[in-house]
């Protein structure tokens, strides 16, 4: 089986749980390269619950995307909490939805532009009244392997916060 295969029944729980809310979710997904929003969007009917997103993959797309005020920025850098959490609010509030979603890390088999050491992902989710995140270190170099780890981390923490 691949990935998507074995990522839909949780997408299917999070879906059920943000109809069930009335709610939708907006995703920034960084390191994970889209796979965060390919998971939801297994689900049938995915615009009952997700608003969209896009991947962060540079400083443009993460301004075009998040339309944050550079100085939003400072003192931060990628793959921490503060910068994931960031993130998500930005995406939330850009999109307009109730929920917001972030990933950032580096996957790895290449140098980051931030220095961040390959395998840290940081996962965020920000909701009406909660905002949590979860770090995943993997000690691995290996990018797909990576990039599989941190969307099922991203998923955890959202279905622990919404099921």
């Amino acid at each position: 089986m691949g990935t998507l295969n074995d990522l839909h029944p949780q997408a299917l729980r999070i879906a059920a749980a943000l109809r069930a809310r009335g709610q939708k979710i907006a995703v920034a997904d960084g390191a994970t390269g889209g796979l965060i929003m390919a998971s939801l969007l297994t689900v049938p009917g995915a615009l009952d619950f997700f608003k969209g997103g896009g991947v962060v993959y540079s400083f443009k797309a993460r301004n075009v995307l998040l339309d944050l005020p550079r100085e939003a920025y400072d003192g931060m850098t990628s793959a921490t909490e503060d910068y994931a959490l960031l993130q998500a609010r930005g995406i939330r509030d850009r999109l307009g939805a109730s929920w917001g979603m972030a990933e950032s890390g580096s996957a790895g088999s290449s140098e980051h532009p931030m220095g961040v050491a390959s395998g840290r992902s940081v996962a965020a989710i920000v909701g009406p009244d909660v905002e949590r995140v979860a770090v995943l270190e993997t000690d691995s170099d290996d990018r797909i392997a990576n990039m599989e780890a941190f969307t099922r981390n991203a998923l955890d923490l959202a279905e622990g916060v919404l099921c």
